[in-house]
């Protein structure tokens, strides 16, 4: 049912009214009695949302969810700057095999 607004024209009384649309428009004024209401072209009452809260995801389906997962970017997992690890000795790493087992390989392949 909307909400309407009234004014009288002899008192300058205003008022709202809850009505249905059926209702005739009212035409006494409840302040001063005389017959001088007019109802006022309202804006119009906005969307009321009540409850814990209405979000645009709250019934998507299963498959626009994952879709929407699969277009959003990775988050990388490489840390740079004061947030990166320092490096020790014991976490570098070598691409070179250690010089003794070089020089042990090397002779087998000269024995041969």
């Amino acid at each position: 049912m909307p909400t309407y607004e009234y004014r009288c024209n002899a008192c300058g009384h205003h008022f709202d009214e809850l009505q249905s649309f059926s209702e005739a428009p009212l035409k006494k004024c409840p302040a001063c009695k005389k017959k001088k209401l007019e109802r006022l072209i309202g804006a119009g009452a906005a969307i009321l949302f009540k409850g814990s809260g209405f979000y645009q995801t709250d019934y998507r389906s299963d498959s626009y969810k994952s879709a929407a997962k699969a277009d959003a970017p990775a988050a990388t997992s490489e840390k740079t700057g004061a947030d990166a690890p320092k490096a020790s000795a014991d976490t570098k790493t070598t691409t070179e095999p250690p010089k003794a087992e070089a020089t042990k390989t090397s002779a087998k392949k000269t024995k041969s």
